[in-house]
């Protein structure tokens, strides 16, 4: 009598950084062994026209996306520093109230509708850094990002061991600093950042200081690699729009997650229709001291061929900012991947950014129901009295190995 043999599915072959050749080949062989839809899922756009759908290389010609302070309204950002100052409060209750920019402010909230209605990011530019104390820095960013959305989104539950909603994240190379064994990020080293998406609504990141060499920004429109995939391969909007394993990094109330990557949103009465992407890749591949999880379900062939395209196609619309020390980035999370080049810092010059996650009530998309416990993991329930921003760069402990982990950030 034969016996049956039973093979458990196994990982792709694929890793952080993506391999355009192990991408090509994969997509060849499934183009040539499979019968893969040519149908886009029901109800799915076939092509978003919006400011939101933009190439890196056309978009310089018709949008500026760099918004340079003036001289009157540095005078009142520096003015409402020292009135809040005066508070003698924590800075969790910094506020357009406890940090007013009488004229600024519209300016500001001009730029929320920009980054939610129009081409979903804007640079803030002329930040005096050099002149103020790392505290009042990160005052001025908390300050001046607070009339352009006024909710700070939680990035960790605890800090020196301790409780507490950290609402600010330092981007900083610690390979050299902190035990490798906890670096499972690539925030926290000098390599490459994939193209990828964080939590939240708006993902701002203030330079403190940039890199001696390299680390250049990029931004891509999802919606642009969202039309090419809707033409090419609506096979793989498909696979976008199914479920996927979501590693938990050793949680172990949570191992692992399944939710879409691709959400649709239909037009409404008072909204446009919209899609939203959201994922990080090392959830699928791991990264360094967090590794893929062995006993979780393995993603799919053509997940792996989607993880892949998706990289590839931002990398081929990209847009490179020239991001300076003392700017402040704005984009929309929920429609812009972005990554970053890898760098060198040198004893004398190192990059420093220093990150909030935002939402704006006012102009704020609706958050797909898969999200919705995401979203409240960030945003709810922060409280003013329990924000913490540390001065100095640590590794949350969602990207941190030897600990448990969230895997709702």
């Amino acid at each position: 009598m034969a016996t049956a043999v039973i093979t458990a599915p196994q990982q792709p072959d694929i890793e952080y950084a993506p391999n355009v050749e192990k991408w090509r080949a994969r997509t060849q062989r499934r183009l040539q062994t499979e019968t893969l839809t040519k149908e886009l899922p029901p109800g799915f756009p076939k092509k978003l026209v919006s400011d939101l759908v933009w190439e890196g290389d056309e978009i310089k010609g018709r949008y500026n996306w760099i918004y340079e302070l003036n001289e009157a309204e540095l005078n009142e950002i520096e003015n409402a520093l020292e009135h809040f100052k005066s508070l003698n409060k924590p800075l969790g209750y910094i506020d357009q109230d406890t940090f007013p920019l009488p004229t600024l402010h519209a300016t500001l909230r001009d730029i929320s509708k920009e980054l939610h209605e129009g081409h979903g990011f804007k640079v803030l530019r002329g930040l005096p850094v050099d002149k103020h104390t790392r505290e009042e820095n990160i005052i001025i960013y908390a300050g001046v990002s607070s009339h352009i959305a006024p909710i700070r989104g939680r990035q960790d539950r605890q800090f020196e061991g301790k409780p507490a909603d950290v609402v600010l994240n330092h981007i900083k190379d610690l390979s050299n600093t902190a035990d490798k064994d906890r670096i499972g990020a690539p925030a926290y080293t000098t390599e490459k950042q994939v193209f990828h998406t964080d939590a939240g609504d708006i993902v701002s990141l203030f330079a403190l200081s940039v890199a001696a060499e390299g680390g250049q920004s990029q931004l891509a429109s999802s919606w642009r690699v969202y039309n090419e995939l809707a033409e090419t391969r609506p096979d793989l909007i498909h696979t976008l729009a199914e479920d996927w394993p979501f590693d938990g990094f050793g949680n172990p109330q949570y191992p692992y997650h399944n939710r879409p990557l691709l959400f649709h949103q239909p037009a409404t009465a008072t909204s446009p229709e919209r899609v939203l992407i959201q994922y990080a890749r090392r959830s699928f591949t791991g990264y360094q001291a967090l590794p893929r999880s062995k006993d979780i379900p393995p993603i799919t062939e053509a997940q792996a061929e989607a993880l892949d395209t998706l990289h590839f196609l931002a990398e081929k619309y990209h847009l490179a900012l020239d991001f300076r020390k003392g700017d402040v980035q704005y984009i929309n999370n929920l429609s812009i991947f972005h990554a970053r080049e890898g760098f060198r810092d040198t004893p004398e010059q190192q990059r420093h950014l220093v990150r909030l996650w935002l939402r704006d009530p006012e102009y704020a998309w609706p958050t797909p129901e898969p999200l919705k416990s995401r979203w409240i993991n960030v945003y709810d329930d922060v409280k003013p009295e329990n924000q913490v921003f540390p001065l100095e760069p640590t590794i949350r402990s969602a990207s941190a190995g030897g600990s448990k982990h969230s895997s709702g950030y």
